[in-house]
């Protein structure tokens, strides 16, 4: 067997497929663009918040150093002649805010998106009870209308065996 050389080898109902088919992979397509050029935004929005609006004022609580500038420094013991091993803490503790303000975002559009489809398939359950309803009503007309026909056909057949 050999290896499909590109996608319409692969699975030409994709490629060549209902207009259905290609929509949907544009879309998926378009969605995932959309979502990149949103999530960048949005990184960039939550690094400015937390590089400019959270981090100043724990500088101000601290001694009024800028947060980034914080530092811890080690002595070189290896190479005495050299700088001493620079430790910027500061600098990681934005970055750990950054990802918590981030990872709670996250967390809270999937929670939301969670909920949407709950109650979403508990809108679909409804429905779906109204039309099983529905489709019983109808079932029981039907059945009426056997019922008459098969009565009627009865008579019918009485009636002919009497002449």
């Amino acid at each position: 067997m050999s290896k499909a050389t590109n996608i319409r080898e692969a699975s030409p109902e994709i490629v060549e497929g209902s207009d259905e088919s290609t929509f949907a992979l544009r879309g998926n397509m378009f969605d995932l663009a959309i979502g990149i050029i949103i999530g960048t935004a949005f990184s960039n929005v939550v690094k400015s918040l937390v590089d400019d609006i959270i981090t100043p004022p724990f500088g101000l609580l601290i001694g009024g150093v800028d947060f980034v500038n914080l530092v811890a420094q080690l002595p070189n013991f290896v190479y005495p002649n050299q700088p001493p091993v620079s430790i910027r803490y500061g600098k990681f503790i934005q970055q750990i805010i950054y990802l918590l303000i981030v990872a709670l975002v996250l967390f809270l559009i999937v929670k939301l998106i969670n909920k949407l489809h709950k109650i979403a398939a508990k809108q679909k359950v409804d429905i779906e009870q109204v039309v099983a309803k529905e489709l019983s009503d109808e079932v029981k007309v039907l059945h009426q209308i056997r019922d008459l026909l098969a009565h009627e056909t009865i008579s019918l057949q009485s009636h002919e065996k009497e002449h």
